[in-house]
């Protein structure tokens, strides 16, 4: 349940019950008004509310690009930003221009890409491969024997520790209002030691990292050998059907051009292609429209922390 609305009805609760003992003479008005105050309720938490969550910012020009036009003219109200990535100062730039885009710092321990890469802030032999890049995955892909990936060896919490301090005081330096974290490819979920001081990180920057338990994840958008035509409908049909709640979507943006579509590994090869629709589909006037007629309110995470 929105915690607004459980905060409307525990105090709902306490007034009603101090009426009915302080002023018994009123208890049809009383009755009446309680009434009211339950149909105005059940309203509010009928709202429907949704979260569009766009990853990756940061990591090249053409995402870059793509994460703010999403925002300017689309449905967006929140996203990540990869610290370590090489794209990550246009990125600042570009999101000082619109300070009111909700920022999280994308914790990060890889890089996937096989012609595009990045390193990690600080000095972290064990969280490195051998050309001292982050490996690709934090698991071992089965698909791909050969890929370096995180727990490939024994990492080193401590320096997890002081890299994941880097990424995000980097981040608080040039976009003070970033408002939480968040992991690139699950890393803060590496292992149960990682897990834990993540957690405690979280409270010392006061940066959240836990969604609010009541979110409910939207199913059924993404697939990286639909059309951008295909995803602006399947997004529609979406829409169409979301029950009341708040609802919470994870995309990355891009374009099928520019330095996007040198971007991929072996069995991800159409990335471009891929996320040219995520950007069709959270720019499309179709999708704006349901929006309005359905009164469906965009909430960046920021918002949705803190019951607004």
């Amino acid at each position: 349940m929105d915690l607004l609305v459980c905060q409307r009805r525990h105090n709902y609760r306490i007034i009603s019950a101090h009426l009915q003992e302080k002023n018994k003479p009123m208890k049809k008005t009383l009755i009446a008004l309680l009434f009211l105050a339950q149909s105005l309720l059940a309203q509010t938490s009928n709202e429907i509310r949704l979260i569009i969550r766009s990853d990756d910012i940061g990591f090249c020009h053409t995402a870059n690009d793509a994460c703010m036009k999403v925002y300017t003219d689309g449905i967006s109200r929140s996203v990540e930003i990869l610290a370590t990535a090489p794209w990550f100062m246009e990125a600042v730039k570009m999101l000082k221009t619109q300070p009111n885009y909700d920022v999280g710092v994308h914790l990060c321990l890889t890089s996937e890409w096989e012609n595009l890469k990045w390193r990690p802030l600080t000095s972290a032999p064990s969280l490195t491969d051998a050309d001292g890049y982050f490996p690709q995955f934090i698991w071992e892909n089965k698909k791909l024997k050969d890929s370096p990936y995180l727990l490939q060896k024994t990492i080193n919490v401590a320096e997890v520790e002081r890299e994941f301090r880097a990424q995000i005081e980097l981040v608080k330096k040039h976009l003070p209002w970033a408002s939480h974290l968040s992991a690139h490819m699950g890393c803060t979920n590496a292992t149960a030691e990682v897990k834990t001081m993540v957690e405690r990180l979280s409270k010392e920057y006061n940066l959240p990292i836990q969604m609010p338990k009541d979110v409910q994840y939207v199913r059924g958008f993404g697939g990286a050998d639909k059309s951008p035509e295909q995803k602006e409908k399947d997004l529609v049909e979406i829409l169409k059907n979301l029950p009341g709640g708040t609802h919470f979507l994870v995309e990355h943006p891009g374009y099928d051009s520019g330095d996007m579509k040198g971007v991929g590994h072996v069995g991800y090869e159409n990335v471009a292609y891929d996320r040219e629709g995520v950007t069709r589909a959270f720019t499309s006037a179709e999708v704006k429209k349901v929006i309005a007629e359905r009164g469906i309110k965009l909430v960046s995470i920021k918002e949705a922390m803190a019951g607004k």
